[in-house]
Parts: C-alpha cells; sequence; structure tokens
C-alpha cells in the first residue's frame, strides 16, 4: 500500500539537493512512499540581516522541527551540524546516507592559502567556532560576519566588501561549486563543527515503526563518527554557539579523535586526541570533554557560554 510522505526542507538549492538525495535513497529501499516536498522558512531564513550567532539554537532547524510535530509534515531533512545535540521531545533523528568532505575551505580574490593573504584581508564568516580557529592561526586578519546562502556568500566574498570566506567543502561539493576553492584546511588546523558534512533526517517518535526502514539509509561509519562528535558537543552543553571543533574518523572498530575548543578571540586553544570504539563511539565523545577539562578548557567553555 503507498503512503503518502511529506518532507519539510529550508528552500535554498543546497537544501533542495540534500533533499533530493534523501528522496532518491528513499525510493531506492522502498516502493512504498508517493513522496511530496514542502519548503519551510526558518528563523535563519527570516531574518537575513542578522549575525547567526545572536539567534541561539536551531536557528535553521526549530521552524523544520516544529512543522513535523504539527504533523504538517512526515519528515524533515537538516543539515546535521545545524541540530541541536538534545533531540527535541517527541522527535527521532536518524543519520542518512555517507558523509560527505568535512573539511572547511577557504576561498580568495588572491586564489593563495591562508598564510600568504596579506595582512587586514577581510575574510567572511559567522561561525564563531571558525573565526576563533582562524584569529588563532592569523590573528592579523579582519573576520568578518557574512549571511546568505552558499552561492550568495561566494559572490560576496569575490566583490568589493570581502576578500575571502571560510564554508564547508560539503555544500560547495554538493553545488558542483568545488573548483572555486582556494584552500582545503586540515581537519587539525580548521577543525570542522561536529557533524560537519552529514545529513539528518527527523520524524515524530510515535511513527517510528512506519519508519523503520529508514535506518537502512544510514552509513556505519559516519554514524559512529558524528556519534563520538556530537557526544562531545553534548557534554561541553553546546550548540554551533561555543568554539568547538570536532573530527571523528573510523577504521575497522576502532575511533580517533580529535577535537577543539578556542576561545572567541583566538588567544588560547586546547587540543585533544584520543581512541575508542566505533561500537561505542560516546564513550570517546565523553573522553576527549574530560580531557579538554583535565587540560583547563573548562573555564573557557564556560566563559563562551555566557
Amino acid at each position: 500500500m503507498i503512503s503518502e510522505l511529506r518532507i519539510g526542507t529550508r528552500g535554498s538549492r543546497l537544501a533542495l539537493i540534500q533533499t533530493s538525495m534523501v528522496v532518491d535513497a528513499i525510493n531506492s529501499i522502498s516502493e512504498d512512499f508517493n513522496i511530496s516536498i514542502l519548503e519551510i522558512k526558518s528563523e535563519g531564513d527570516l531574518k537575513p540581516n542578522e549575525n547567526v550567532s545572536q539567534l541561539g539554537l536551531g536557528v535553521f532547524t526549530s521552524e523544520l522541527e516544529k512543522a513535523v510535530l504539527e504533523h504538517r509534515v512526515d519528515l524533515a531533512v537538516h543539515s546535521l551540524k545545524d541540530l541541536p545535540t538534545i533531540e527535541t521531545k517527541g522527535l527521532k533523528t536518524i543519520i542518512a546516507l555517507k558523509r560527505a568532505d568535512p573539511r572547511d575551505v577557504l576561498i580568495n580574490k588572491w586564489s593563495k592559502p591562508l598564510l600568504d593573504i596579506p595582512d587586514g584581508a577581510r575574510i567572511g564568516t559567522s561561525s564563531p567556532r571558525r573565526e576563533a580557529q582562524l584569529k588563532h592561526g592569523r590573528p592579523t586578519l579582519k573576520y568578518l560576519p557574512i549571511r546568505g546562502n552558499v552561492e550568495t556568500r561566494v559572490k560576496k566574498a569575490l566583490g568589493t566588501d570581502y576578500d575571502g570566506v571560510v564554508l564547508a567543502a560539503a555544500g560547495l561539493e554538493r553545488l558542483g561549486m568545488i573548483n572555486e576553492v582556494t584552500e582545503f584546511f586540515s581537519t587539525k588546523v580548521l577543525t570542522p563543527a561536529p557533524g560537519q558534512g552529514a545529513i539528518a533526517i527527523q520524524f515524530r517518535a510515535e511513527d517510528l515503526d512506519k519508519f523503520k526502514a529508514l535506518e537502512n539509509l544510514s552509513d556505519k561509519s559516519t554514524v559512529a563518527s558524528v556519534t563520538a562528535e556530537r557526544s562531545l558537543s553534548k557534554a561541553a552543553g553546546s550548540g554551533c554557539m561555543v568554539p568547538i571543533g570536532a573530527y571523528a574518523e573510523v577504521n575497522n572498530d576502532n575511533l580517533n579523535l580529535f577535537a577543539t575548543v578556542t576561545a572567541l578571540d583566538g588567544s588560547q586553544s586546547y587540543r585533544v586526541e584520543v581512541t575508542g570504539s566505533a561500537n561505542d563511539p560516546e564513550i570517546a565523545g565523553k573522553a576527549a570533554f574530560f580531557e579538554l577539562l583535565d587540560q583547563g578548557a573548562g573555564q573557557l567553555i564556560d566563559s563562551n557560554n555566557l
């Protein structure tokens, strides 16, 4: 029996591409759904001129979650890095598909790496994590907030008000714009946001049996990696507003997690690396958090949360 399946998504080209990827994946494992897509504006979309870091957690996800809970849609598709680490009551989250390139990248008008661009260059980013880590490595540059979808930010970066921009490789890759990239940052030079490059789908917890088959969309290594990263973020009580970077890799049953927390002004940075089991990734995330505390990062995390 064919069931109607309404999927909610933001309306940007990147969000629609990611949703199309999920639709194709669902159709590949089940012929039971007649799928329709509903575009929903997030708080971030409705406030295009405000700094994202001032809008709080869930700025790109809460309206989609609300649509699911109100039965206006059955599923929502998110960029995982935008989702708060504490599950919203009444919802179930599944990590869908294999993670894309998790790295951050630089695009600039000189086509030079970060270390070679001139002092005073104006680099666009609205991510506190990126800004903090960039200030730690290149304090002599100017970091300015930048808003808009990926295409808009790239255009702005090459215009008159900016000299460059830092973005996620995954979005550029999915948009077919990866050739614009000047530099791919090592995950140990500019450590990504927890879950960066991964896609999440949410549905009502009461529909778990109905959507049980969607668990087949998950990639085992991706799930283990992002679970470790988000476990660290959850332990720190943080979302995208605190400059925590985390990246985990899985090799067979082993998991290696690298994590950083950086002062907002770039003056201090703590780095840890832990190994654990891919079968229990949350333990690695918590271990990384406690190692950061042992190094003295606790006060920094608390001050960044204020």
